[in-house]
């Protein structure tokens, strides 16, 4: 075996050696050669890297980060140390679990079933209703496939799979030249081309009426049988998984030429679902990325519609989220999906094929801007402006009234590394700061008019608002050298030991022992004399645990303010462990309960504050048996005082690996069909050529979750119904900790110091009042079943007593009595 020393010295070079050999080509290319000239490949050539016992705290164990299986971790954020162990006792977690318990056997609200898309008439209403539809254009005419572009606006295909084309020919491919605006309603119907009217046998306007025998448009199936479930009151308690972070419009990040293939293709799945340029020129042999990222020196780039290899849950650079599968998971039971904008603007300027803008803020409005696209396109397939399943929602009130519709609300949210410009730069004079309050407030706002609710600080680099967490091992090298050119500075990452009372984040590759007395006081030099000069830290990292001594700043403090001062959701994930506790310490001084960890980038020790603050946690999803592991802590956590639901954050398309099959031989498989939540029926999901199936491919795509959830389900065992339970409740929990964030107070009976008196939550509660102002004075509801909510008050001689109020159909108050 290679000793220890030998390898660590190899590790470290390699990876330095990757290191600067991106630093480099960074350097010596021109602005000008970094954007899409001369063949991929030359490109690549040019830039190719050479139990629960007892009654006392609950025991942690170290982990490799950069080991695949980190993605089943508790924390992804960083190492335990004493700092960051679990405080919570195992007692203490056990009487925590059984609480959770007691509240699977409360009342479900009663769901009923909505129609997944427009009913279909004979004559179409309007222009939006012919999409996905067969009708002739004349009495005894060929009848013709509608296929939505966009809205109101169509390819029409012949019997031979042709497209009407402005010239009056018929083409082989669909392109702008066939692409239809129909004008008209009641059937009667004018189509236009950029001018050009339809004419066929010299009429312009057409009676449509419904046929038969039109060929098929190639499509992903969804192959989940079953209405959606709905609410029977659009202000009820409302039922759904909850994916708390996901990368939706990745497809144009990084410049836009790292990820291969797109969420939707106005011409469907065989212009969305194709490999990189870069990849396909090469046969699968140039993809840099991929290979670096997936571990395979190849791959074969065909995606529509064989599928060989890819998408897989390893494949890292290709598309997860196309929008068949998007509806797969919201037809299997899924009700919120929070896409986070996402960039990186250093590790963008440093690949050398790009498309957009590398600045994180004109990719954000970019990827905003298409997140409205989608919701548009998925309209259009739907029957018109408001038909479709894909709502983005801006507030808990208009998300209940989504998914009790029996659609998914969609959140938008932010995971960049130099949000609104919030980048330093480390000189010897101190650090320089590139942004300030008041740019902070303006963009903020700007990005709150777009529609952003949920938010993180920081991804990848220290900024001006807070310290990393930072990469582990090889990948560290690389992203650390990224942060030095972005700031001046590497990650000022300290040996930390349990005794120094600091945080652990994640741990760096270190030069090889020269002994630890030495070692330690040689790099607490450099240390010291970096500090005194305020010189950027150097990458010469001491033994285990690393922690980051940049914190929460100045300007970070007042971001996270004027995040709750707009009442959004604040994600403390990827933040060193010193500015996460800042942050949590902030959130608790203001009692601020819009706080959630979207994906295990935080540590064991913020998670029962989290859960304390009323706030709301996904942990990454990764493995359906990891995933099991990771509930059952979390069940030791939840706070009584608030509802509890589960959920995960899938981060696909982030870069994030995906949850690996167990395997056909794995105990317990997942038989297909099986009946999902809602009572749906789900089968094997099809694209083109490729059967998906969880037990084989895992979550090679976003179509796989809900399989995901049923294989963790026989994963738990007898404790499957429950972890079912939990996630089914996931949306709701999630909607109650985003109403705390308006500074609606959370429900009496689970909190029995804000009990009003009857007398005077009678006069608070009064009839006429919406449901939001009735919370605005007399805070959550304990029950929402249909239209009565229900709360807690007290009298002189009794403590608790039960206080219904019932609702119009229109969600006002028409009734106030005391039930007990």
């Amino acid at each position: 075996m290679e000793p220890d020393r030998s390898r660590s010295t190899r590790r470290l070079g390699a990876a330095a050696l990757t290191s600067l050999a991106l630093l480099a080509a960074a350097l010596a290319l021109p602005a000008e050669t970094l954007t899409r000239t001369g063949s991929p490949q030359a490109t690549f050539d040019a830039t190719r890297p050479a139990g629960l016992t007892g009654d006392g705290p609950l025991d942690e164990h170290d982990h490799s980060h950069g080991d695949p299986a980190t993605k089943n971790a508790l924390s992804r954020g960083g190492e335990v140390s004493a700092a960051t162990q679990d405080p919570t006792s195992a007692r203490q977690a056990r009487e925590a679990a059984a609480h959770v318990a007691s509240q699977r056997r409360l009342r479900d609200p009663r769901l009923t079933t909505v129609r997944a898309t427009r009913k279909r008439t004979a004559v179409p209403a309007d222009r939006f209703a012919m999409a996905g539809g067969c009708y002739t254009l004349t009495r005894a005419g060929e009848p013709l496939r509608f296929r939505a572009t966009t809205l109101g606006t169509y390819l029409l295909i012949d019997r031979d799979q042709r497209f009407l084309a402005a010239d009056g020919t018929r083409a082989a491919a669909p392109s702008p030249a066939t692409e239809w605006a129909a004008r008209g309603r009641d059937g009667r119907m004018r189509f236009n081309n950029a001018g050009t009217p339809l004419t066929l046998a010299g009429k312009v306007v057409f009676s449509l009426r419904r046929a038969t025998g039109c060929a098929a448009y190639a499509e992903a199936q969804v192959n989940v049988s079953g209405r959606p479930h709905s609410g029977i009151t659009p202000f009820q308690e409302v039922r759904g998984y909850v994916d708390a972070h996901t990368h939706g419009m990745a497809f144009e990040f990084l410049g836009g030429s790292v990820h291969c293939g797109k969420p939707w293709d106005a011409y469907g799945p065989e212009h969305a679902l194709v490999d990189c340029p870069d990849h396909s020129a090469t046969g699968g042999h140039g993809a840099l990325l991929e290979t670096a990222l997936g571990g395979k020196p190849g791959h074969d780039p065909v995606g529509w519609p064989t599928f060989k290899d890819w998408p897989a849950p390893e494949s890292l650079t290709h598309e997860g989220t196309y929008y068949k599968w998007l509806e797969r998971s919201w037809r299997g039971g899924q009700r919120i999906f929070v896409n986070l904008l996402v960039e990186n603007n250093k590790l963008c300027e440093l690949y050398p094929l790009k498309r957009n803008s590398c600045d994180d803020m004109d990719s954000l409005r970019l990827q905003a801007q298409r997140m409205y696209e989608l919701q548009d396109y998925i309209d259009a397939q739907n029957g018109g402006p408001g038909q479709g399943w894909y709502r983005i929602v801006r507030s808990p009130w208009q998300a209940r009234r989504v998914i009790n519709a029996g659609k998914l609300a969609v959140v938008m949210g932010i995971e960049t590394s130099v949000p609104f410009g919030c980048t330093f730069k480390k000189l010897p004079a101190g650090d320089v700061d590139q942004c300030d309050p008041a740019g902070i407030d303006r963009q903020l706002d700007e990005m709150h008019r777009l529609g952003v609710r949920q938010m993180e600080l920081v991804n990848k680099f220290d900024n001006a608002l807070s310290g990393i967490a930072g990469d582990p091992g090889e990948t560290g090298v690389v992203v650390n050298a990224a942060n030095f050119l972005e700031t001046g500075t590497f990650w000022d990452m300290r040996h930390c030991s349990p005794a120094d009372g600091e945080s652990a984040d994640r741990t760096q590759l270190a030069v090889p022992d020269i002994s630890a007395g030495q070692q330690d006081a040689l790099f607490g030099a450099i240390g010291q004399v970096s500090g005194l000069l305020n010189l950027g830290a150097v990458p010469l990292y001491g033994t285990p645990m690393h922690c980051n001594a940049r914190g929460l700043t100045d300007l970070g403090a007042h971001l996270v303010d004027s995040l709750a001062d707009r009442h959004m959701l604040i994600d403390p994930d990827h933040m060193s462990v010193k500015a996460r506790n800042s942050l949590l310490d902030r959130l608790e001084d203001r009692s601020y309960s819009g706080v959630l960890s979207s994906h295990s980038w935080s540590t064991p020790d913020a998670y029962p504050r989290i859960y304390r603050l009323g706030g709301y946690i996904a942990p990454y999803a990764g493995d359906s048996t990891g995933f099991v592991a990771k509930w059952r802590r979390h069940l030791g956590w939840a706070d009584k005082r608030f509802y509890f639901g589960f959920g995960y954050g899938a981060d696909i398309n982030g870069l994030g690996a995906q949850g690996s099959p167990r395997g056909a031989a794995a105990p317990d498989p997942v038989t297909y069909p099986f009946r999902g939540l809602g009572g749906v029926r789900i089968d094997r999901q099809r694209a083109g050529q490729r059967v998906f199936d969880i037990n084989l491919d895992g979550v090679a795509q976003y179509g796989a979750y809900p399989d995901w959830i049923e294989d963790a389900a026989h994963v738990a065992g007898a404790d499957g119904a429950a972890l079912k339970d939990d996630m089914w409740r996931g949306a709701e929990a999630y909607l109650q900790t985003w109403e705390r964030a308006t500074g609606v107070a959370p429900d009496s009976c689970r909190n029995p110091g804000s009990r009003l008196t009857v007398r005077a939550f009678t006069r608070r509660a009064r009839v006429g009042l919406s449901t939001r102002a009735l919370m605005d004075r007399v805070g959550q509801p304990y029950e929402r079943l249909g239209s009565r909510y229900t709360y807690c008050a007290r009298t002189a001689g009794k403590a608790k007593a039960v206080m219904a109020v019932t609702l119009s159909s229109r969600g006002r108050v028409i009734g106030i009595r005391c039930a007990s």
